[in-house]
């Protein structure tokens, strides 16, 4: 399933850090960004979050919630948010539906090494759940600040 900018977004309930959850529809009447990230507190993966920490505020001030999502356990989110003090909300896919459900669960290649994983992407939400921005093969630096500026046009 591949999503483009004008679907409704697919709605879904995750369990997240602090044994919480979110579900999408209740953010309905907020921007939403969701990110999806192969791994907790990797090299990449924590730039990403990072930046997404860093500009935290600004998004805020949107009305926007950011949400991270990896097949990482509840117990690593945990771990990872309160290592690099993030602000965010990190959810847990650890069955993947979520992730294909979203078009990111792809077959990738390593070093000639097929095997299934998450690639790095992003989607912008609307106050209504239709996509508004769809980035896939995301590259970290400066990603943050792209979204920043769309979730503000949007």
């Amino acid at each position: 399933m591949s999503l483009e900018i004008g679907d409704k977004a697919p709605d879904f309930t995750l369990p997240t850090d602090g044994d919480g959850t979110v579900k999408l529809s209740d953010l309905k009447g907020q921007k939403v960004v969701i990110y999806f990230y192969p791994k907790d507190d990797t090299s990449g993966c924590t730039a990403e979050a990072c930046g997404f920490r860093d500009l935290f505020p600004n998004f805020r001030r949107l009305d926007a919630v950011v949400i991270g999502v990896s097949r990482d356990s509840v117990a690593s989110h945990d771990k990872f948010k309160k290592k690099y003090k993030l602000p965010f909300i990190l959810a847990s896919d650890e069955d993947t539906k979520v992730c294909t459900r979203y078009g990111v669960w792809v077959q990738k290649s390593m070093y000639g090494r097929k095997y299934m994983g998450i690639e790095r992407s992003t989607f912008l939400i609307d106050e209504k759940s239709i996509i508004r921005g769809v980035w896939r093969k995301v590259k970290v630096p400066g990603h943050a600040e792209e979204l920043l500026k769309t979730a503000k046009a949007a």
